[in-house]
Parts: structure tokens; sequence; C-alpha cells
């Protein structure tokens, strides 16, 4: 097994591998900038990448719409980009997708100026959505525990539970534009989406957690991944059975480091583990918001063991690289698609959103 997965984290250099290409690129289409990428796969195999593009400048708080672009071919070949959505010049933010039951269908939810969360729902693979339908109710329900004044899903991809119940991992700051302090959990819909609810806080032990990333174990259980700025330096795990109540006291994983940034984490056709982000502690621009690092060396990293150990790694760019997220097609090749370069020395001006690929035939696993 572990033969197979050193294949796959070595494909990324093999010669004749396909090469990366820029799916958004700064300056393009009338923005300055895109970030905070995400991708899914469809039932039919079709590829959505998705991202925020920020118009009037490259902070968190400005006017900010949502693109699309479809690939039916396995991300070879792709659509151009889409709006799919625009509030004037507010921000909207924070969209993740959600593969639904049927073959052309997913979920959407993103944020409006990080107050309102918004659902659409699309069962002609993307190429249309429903009108948006305001959800804020499931952020709503957590004031009187946690009295909230911003709100944010993801970023990145959700889940479909094997029961059917769509997930997606929120965390919600009472600090305004500074986005902490904050604390995370979870919203899920046990009816495709046409409501939702919210889950148990997490929050011991860990200094301003936020953007989160969860999979699904072999076991039923629902792993969370947890950015956070907590002294220990690595990312956090805690877990649930059903991926909002019962959550596990929070523990510091000795294998992934904390750079404080976002992270993508997925599981393959095969039950292996993987895990992309920053895998960096180099003092950064930013040592006021806790322990942020340079993002550089992004890194992709696989677990046999449900992610209690992660000993293998390959690094996919030594460079200037932040926010990632994978999705697999549907022969099991890894798509990777992160926050490539920064421009005028600032690691958070993105250059471009690229998409790199890991050969299928890396991830045949040898069984003993």
């Amino acid at each position: 097994m572990r033969f197979s997965l050193l294949l796959l984290l070595a494909a990324a250099a093999l010669p004749g591998a396909a090469a990366a290409i820029n799916l958004f690129e700064a300056g393009q289409g009338g923005y300055v900038t895109y970030r905070i990428p995400g991708m899914v796969t469809l039932g039919d195999g079709t590829i959505l990448a998705y991202a925020e593009a920020r118009k009037d400048g490259t902070g968190d708080w400005a006017d900010i719409d949502i693109v699309l672009r479809r690939s039916s071919d396995a991300g070879v070949t792709w659509t151009p980009p889409v709006v799919i959505a625009d509030a004037g010049t507010a921000t909207t933010n924070n969209v993740v997708a959600i593969p639904g039951k049927g073959r052309h269908e997913v979920h959407l939810i993103y944020c409006v100026n990080y107050a309102q969360a918004m659902y659409r729902h699309s069962t002609d693979s993307g190429n249309t959505f429903s009108p948006p339908v305001d959800i804020t109710s499931a952020f709503e329900a957590f004031r009187q525990e946690y009295p909230w004044n911003v709100i944010a899903a993801g970023p990145g991809h959700g889940i479909r539970l094997k029961n059917g119940r769509l997930l997606v991992p929120v965390w919600l700051p009472t600090g305004g534009k500074t986005h902490r302090p904050s604390v995370v959990s979870t919203i899920y819909s046990d009816d495709g989406g046409l409501t939702w609810h919210r889950g148990e806080i997490i929050r011991d032990g860990l200094v301003n957690p936020s953007e989160t990333a969860a999979v699904q174990l072999e076991d039923g259980r629902v792993m969370l991944n947890i950015r956070s700025e907590s002294d220990a330096l690595r990312r956090a795990v805690a877990y649930s059975r059903d991926g909002a109540s019962g959550w596990s006291t929070p523990r510091f994983h000795p294998d992934l480091k904390e750079p404080v940034c976002m992270a993508s984490l997925i599981r393959d056709g095969a039950g292996t583990l993987l895990f992309l982000n920053p895998d960096n502690l180099d003092a950064g621009a930013l040592e006021k918001k806790g322990h942020n690092s340079t993002r550089r060396n992004l890194t992709l990293r696989g677990s046999f063991d449900q992610g209690e150990t992660w000993s293998i790694s390959r690094v996919i760019d030594p460079g200037v690289s932040g926010y990632s997220d994978m999705t697999l097609t549907r022969s099991g090749e890894v798509l990777i698609l992160y926050e490539r370069g920064g421009l005028n020395q600032n690691m958070f001006f993105t250059a471009a959103l690229t998409l790199e690929r890991v050969p299928a035939s890396a991830l045949r696993r040898n069984h003993p």
C-alpha cells in the first residue's frame, strides 16, 4: 500500500504528465484576483471548479462575485467562467458545493457579506441553478450559545454521508472583519437541502478555530480537520458519529503542520485519505494574527490508517501556494486546484488558481 501511494505522490513530477493549467488568473475577466478555490465531481463525471472573483481588491470584504467553470472530460478542457452569485458591490463569499444523490445533482451554499447564508440547487450538472434560498436560520440557531457577528461556510467542498446527510463545516467569529475570536461547527440537511440545521459547537482547547475540512471515514465516523491559531502549530482533529453531535475533544496531529491556512481533505475509492496544505512554519507577514506563516510549499500527504498517521508526502509546489481543494475523477485521478504565486510580494494577492493532476495509474493499491 505504501508503495502505491509513493507512486501517487511522485506522479506530479512524472515526465509526460499533463501540464498544469490556470483556471482563473489575476487581472482577467474584470477581476483583480481570484481566491478561495473549490472543486467537486458529480455522479455523471462533471467536474465543477469555483472561486471568489475579487473585483476591487485582495481583501475578504471587497466587491466579490462567485465564478464557476465546468469540465465534462475529467478536467482536460473547461467551459469559460460564469458568474453564479453577484450581490452588486457587496461580498459573496465562502462558496461550498456538495455532490447530490442524482447523477447530475449538486447543492451549493455561499454567504453574503458574511451575514447571510444562501442555498441553491442544480439538477443539470451545474449548467443552471435554482434561485437563492436564505438558510441563515440554521446559523441563527447558534446565537443563544455563541453571539456571532460573522458567518462563513467551508470553504472548499462539503460532503454527502452514506445515509444521505449533506454536511458543511462552518465557522463563526464574534470579532467582525478580523474574523476572530471564533468557533467551528457544522450545518446539515437530511432532506436533500430543503431544510438546514446546526450542529454542536467545537471549541475546547482551540484558539480561534476557523476553516475546517470534513471527511467520512470507512467506519462511518466523520472527522473534521481544523485550522486554528493554537500554540501547537498543528492541525486539530475531532470526530463524531453523525457529523453534527457528540464531537470528541480536539487533538493536535503531530504530522500536520498549521501555517494558519485553509487545507483540503478527501478519501479515495480505496479508503486512502489525502490531505493538502502549505507545509511551512516560517514567520509570515501577519504575525499579529497569531502564528501566520508564509503560505508556501504546498504538500500532498497520504494516510492508510484513517488519519492516524501521515507518513508519506510529496511537494506539489515549493513556492508561494495557499488555499486549495481536491477532487477525484471517475477514473480515480486526483485533481488539485490551488492558489499559486503572490503578486507584488503579497501572498494574499494570488497570481492564479492553478489545476494540477495526479495520474490514475498511480492510485492503484497493492493489497498484502
